[in-house]
């Protein structure tokens, strides 16, 4: 037996308000987990900034490298090369004097407009610093040429131009083409810096955040660990110990302040069932004691019923017989009322002695189950049904017998269970109308659930209860006859064998009695 812990309420109390006190010097989880939030919400912040910055970086670039240098690099190639087309297109016609050979002029003309056009719309972007002179010297070197030498070519007769001029006319355009080519080159160049060190940036912010995010989830988890899981943990092993081993140990928490608030209030309810346990064991005793007189009483009221129904046979034969002797040398000799008394008493002695008999096979029911094998109920509802064939043929009624299983049980009081159910469908039964009752069964999981069903008077509702009461009776002996017994035998047979039995309410005439039977466990699983 477990040593209590007999330590006074007031004491415990004042252990426990200590222990609450040493906890609220610890961090609450509150507070904990808000510090936790608060590092985690400013490495997230970070987070978001260093690659917000890293991202923007690198689309910056990206855009200045797709959508301006490399765009403006191939503009101005294409301005080169029309330009180019049109020193052909002048030199080749300067030289034969047909028409067709200003096609590569005229074709440079509008290529050279277009590029101008385009190289212009992505300096007004602004990310290409300068290109605008650039274009603007282009321009100026370009018409140059075409003011002071392809004019002349064009419009003067053969020999009127100078071809030394139009050379150096034309490099000069050369020269502002090679520079503006370099220019934009040079801004392309940068843009492609740009975008590698953007992504270098990118890949160090990465990794920068997968280190910082390693080290953060490494941090909490120690911190969980030393701060929370360790100390539930411990508390969780005492609890155990106190389980399993002593119920006597103390409990003991640290870590946070709800977790040593917890260990106290497990403190504080090992105290309180240690108490409980005193109290229970305690009133077991009483209990034990109480149920082992209670047992011997039950015994001794057995003993007793048995015996004194035993004892009271012989005498209430003796009575019986005397007056049915009185009655058959007497009867008619003496008065009216004489006959009528002994006609009183011998039915009197008569159904004391019934009752008896009743009596005595109700205090027999239950007393042990060593007589308990296996029986055939459809054997037993056969044999209960040629037991009351004189009564079937009495009330022109009819049995009718389906299925039955077999079961484990007491083969005299199962059938002793059959023939009062039957018997009670067959007495109960309407005027002028032939009785008929069925006896029927199906499987209900681990038990068997048999219905005895009539079509006789039935049994009112509010009355389902106090039929299965002993000595509970609804209709006066003058017009049923019996002892009262029989329901309350059939309820003690039934709850004995562990089962239930009950009225069902059903649609019609007549009363359904239903009872149940345990499935012998060799067919339970099948």
């Amino acid at each position: 037996m477990t040593a209590l812990d007999l330590t006074p309420p007031e004491q415990r109390g004042e252990v426990r308000l200590a222990r609450l006190e040493e906890g609220n010097r610890h961090w609450p989880l509150g507070r904990i987990f808000a510090l936790g939030a608060s590092l985690a919400a400013l490495f997230a912040v970070t987070v978001v900034i260093l690659g917000g910055v890293a991202l923007w970086r690198l689309a910056d670039t990206r855009v200045a490298l797709l959508d301006s240098a490399g765009p403006a690099l191939i503009a101005a190639q294409q301005l080169s090369g029309s330009l180019l087309n049109q020193e052909t297109g002048v030199r080749g016609y300067d030289l034969g004097r047909r028409p067709e050979f200003l096609q590569p002029y005229q074709d440079g003309r509008v290529g050279e407009e277009a590029m101008i056009a385009e190289l212009r719309r992505l300096a007004a972007g602004g990310r290409l610093p300068g290109l605008d002179a650039q274009i603007d010297a282009v321009e100026q070197a370009a018409e140059n040429w075409r003011t002071q030498y392809a004019g002349a070519v064009l419009t003067g007769p053969p020999g009127a131009s100078n071809p030394e001029q139009g050379r150096d006319l034309f490099d000069q355009v050369r020269t502002r083409v090679q520079a503006l080519l370099a220019d934009v080159q040079a801004k392309r160049e940068a843009a492609r810096h740009g975008i590698e060190s953007a992504s270098t940036f990118l890949l160090v912010v990465g990794v920068a955040i997968a280190a910082l995010l390693a080290s953060f989830l490494i941090v909490a988890a120690i911190g969980l660990r030393r701060g929370i899981i360790r100390p539930i943990s411990e508390l969780a092993r005492q609890v155990r110990e106190v389980v399993s081993e002593d119920a006597t140990r103390s409990v003991h928490a640290g870590g946070p302040r709800e977790i040593v608030g917890l260990g106290a209030d497990v403190e504080a309810m090992r105290q309180h069932i240690l108490r409980d346990l005193d109290e229970a064991q305690a009133a077991n005793r009483r209990l034990d004691e109480q149920s082992q007189e209670l047992e011997r009483s039950n015994r001794d009221l057995e003993q007793f019923a048995y015996v004194a129904s035993h004892d009271l046979q012989e005498p209430l034969r003796k009575v019986s017989s005397f007056c049915q002797l009185l009655q058959r040398r007497y009867g008619g000799k003496l008065d009216e009322r004489a006959d009528q008394y002994i006609e009183f008493a011998v039915d009197g002695a008569s159904r004391m002695q019934r009752l008896i008999n009743d009596l005595l096979t109700f205090s027999r029911v239950g007393r042990t189950t060593e007589n308990f094998v296996s029986v055939d109920l459809g054997e037993l509802a056969a044999a209960a049904a040629a037991q009351l064939e004189s009564t079937r043929e009495e009330a022109a009624g009819e049995i009718v017998i389906g299925e039955l299983p077999v079961v484990s049980g007491d083969r005299a009081l199962l059938q002793a269970l059959l023939v009062n159910l039957l018997g009670n469908g067959l007495k109960f039964h309407r005027a002028d109308v032939p009785p008929v009752v069925r006896l029927e069964c199906r499987r209900d999981g681990d038990f068997w659930e048999i219905t005895v069903s009539d079509n006789g008077i039935g049994i009112e509702p509010e009355y389902s209860d106090k039929v299965f009461v002993i000595f509970q009776r609804l209709h006066g002996r003058d017009v049923y006859p019996g002892t009262g017994i029989g329901l309350a035998l059939a309820k003690k047979i039934v709850e004995f064998h562990g089962g239930r039995i009950g009225l069902v309410e059903t649609p019609g005439p007549g009363a359904t009695v239903r009872f149940t039977l345990p499935v012998p466990p060799e067919e339970t699983h099948e």
